[in-house]
């Protein structure tokens, strides 16, 4: 298990949640890294998102590191910035409409130009990563 909440309105409510959930993990025997393990904290990044009282966003370390990349130069680069990408489309509009001219660079048979159009999707699609409006969580 990488990640896992709790959540309560209360701080009892909390805790009994919290007791709930650790009983459970040790019933079935699952084992936490306990370094990685943060109680009580009042934000955090959890799924690749900073989570706090002011809802969820874009990790800003991730958003710093996006900015500075470069196009992609070779086949391993545009899946692995396409992969990066894939994980925000629900987040990002007309993804599936800006990324084919990249996507098709991954077609084993294809000759590796990346043209005009690939620089534009590249564009559009590293601006996107990184104005990433903030996500409130639905109450």
């Amino acid at each position: 298990m990488d990640d896992f909440s709790v959540y309560g309105q209360t701080y009892e409510v909390r805790m009994n949640n919290l007791e709930k959930i650790l009983r459970r993990c040790e019933e079935i025997n699952l084992v936490l890294n306990w370094e990685k393990c943060h109680f009580m904290v009042n934000e955090g990044i959890m799924l690749r998102h900073k989570v706090s009282k002011e809802g969820l966003e874009v990790d800003k370390a991730k958003i710093e590191a996006i900015e500075k990349l470069p196009p992609a130069a070779n086949v391993k680069a545009i899946k692995s910035f396409l992969g990066h990408a894939g994980f925000y489309r629900c987040f990002m509009k007309d993804f599936l409409k800006i990324a084919p001219p990249m996507s098709a660079l991954r077609e084993a048979e294809r000759t590796f130009n990346f043209d005009e159009q690939c620089l534009n999707a590249f564009k559009i699609l590293n601006n996107a990563l990184i104005t990433t409006p903030v996500l409130i969580v639905p109450n």
